[in-house]
């Protein structure tokens, strides 16, 4: 497994992209509202993207059709915009990229769409707190599977299921680098992390069970059970001080 290792100019290049792809999810959070369609949120992503000089990273990644992977409700990843509606009671789960000037950055947020239970309410804010446990363990001297298991750890502890199927990665001039970083596992195996090492981490927990499917256009994985799942993430450079999150929403 060979990690890439990024000098301090290519993480700054990394950062500036980085507050591209935070500021506009920041515009999103101010303005997303029921009533709106996924095509919606995809369009002012894009746009914001754009005005800001860097490109969507996602837009035909792998043949990825859009700027934003946008997934509601039981979905949990790689749902493709289009004309579904966006109703009160829904999370939505919105997972953007930013490239700017050869380096790429990507982050995640699960929004709640007016009144939901409290028990769907418990699990987005969960989720977000294993992604912040999770980056906490992203410091010189821990171990990879320190972050995953951190994460598990709080996720089924909370009674969720933590996804085994999609996990976060390494990330720098391409979207995706080694190494792979689950949201599971013991503590203290795989690489000795080290400062210079970017990743994007990014929890995906599920109300029910761990398990999950993909449909049939291709992209679109939802819960087996059809409970609804949350997604938290950010691109995380680990420093000498520690971790610093380079997709951080001012």
């Amino acid at each position: 497994m060979a990690i890439i290792i990024k000098s301090p100019a290519e993480i700054e290049a990394m950062r500036r992209s980085g507050r591209i792809a935070a500021r506009a999810m920041a515009r999103l959070s101010e303005q997303l509202r029921a009533g709106w369609t996924t095509a919606d949120v995809d369009r002012l992503i894009e746009d914001e993207i754009r005005k800001a000089g860097a490109a969507p990273a996602f837009k035909g990644l792998y043949g990825f059709p859009a700027s934003a992977c946008v997934s509601l409700n039981e979905e949990v990843v790689h749902g493709i915009p289009g004309p579904r509606r966006i109703n009160e009671g829904d999370v939505v789960s919105v997972d953007i990229g930013a490239e700017l000037g050869g380096f790429c950055s990507d982050m995640a947020v699960t929004f709640i769409i007016g009144a939901v239970p409290p028990e769907v309410e418990r699990l987005v804010r969960v989720t977000e707190e294993c992604l912040n446990l999770g980056i906490e363990q992203a410091r010189p001297g821990n171990r990879l599977s320190d972050i995953g298991h951190a994460i598990q750890t709080h996720a089924e502890a909370a009674g969720f299921g933590v996804v085994r199927d999609y996990v976060g990665h390494g990330i720098g001039r391409a979207m995706h680098e080694e190494p792979q970083i689950l949201n599971f596992g013991p503590p203290g195996q795989g690489p000795l992390l080290r400062e210079g090492m970017t990743f994007a981490i990014e929890p995906m927990i599920n109300l029910g069970t761990w398990e999950v499917r993909q449909l049939a256009d291709g992209w679109t994985v939802v819960t087996r059970d059809g409970k609804p799942s949350a997604h938290f993430e950010h691109t995380v450079a680990i420093t000498a001080a520690g971790p610093e999150i380079l997709t951080r929403i001012e």
